[in-house]
Parts: structure tokens; sequence; C-alpha cells
């Protein structure tokens, strides 16, 4: 099922990628990303950032190995609560 779920999100991330003109054009620029990522250019940059983050956590979805960078980064939070 993670394999399905993951082709998803890749094809998802892809498709954000390749029309982010698209997306800016339909739904408007973001403010914080033109200033803070260019002057024009910011929010295509910012929407083909979002997609690459997609498909790099349906890879790592996909290939079992979210579960192991999550308890890396969040474990010692949670280390009171196991039995």
């Amino acid at each position: 099922m993670n394999f399905i779920y993951g082709l998803l999100g890749v094809a998802l991330g892809a498709s954000i990628v390749i029309k982010s003109e698209w997306i800016v054009q339909n739904f408007g620029t973001y403010g914080w990303a033109e200033e803070h990522l260019g002057s024009s250019g910011g929010s295509r940059l910012f929407y083909k950032l979002i997609g690459l983050v997609i498909i790099l956590f349906s890879l790592l979805s996909m290939a079992g190995l979210m579960d192991n960078i999550l308890l890396g980064i969040f474990g010692k939070l949670f280390t009171g609560f196991a039995s």
C-alpha cells in the first residue's frame, strides 16, 4: 500500500514542479516567496521546492525509510511514553 501512495505522491509532486507557472497564474504569487526567494520568480521557485519535497518524502515512504528518519529526529521526545 505504501508503494501506491508513494507513486501518487511522486505524481503529485512532479505535476506541481511541471505546472508551477500554471499555479502562479491561477492562484497568484506568494508574497513571502517573492520577497525572500527572488523578485519575480520566487513563487515559481517556492512551488517547485514544495513539489520536490513531496517527491522526496514519497520516495522515502516507498522505501520504508520515513519511519527511521522520523524516529531519529523526533524519537527523543517520546522516550518517556514507551512501556
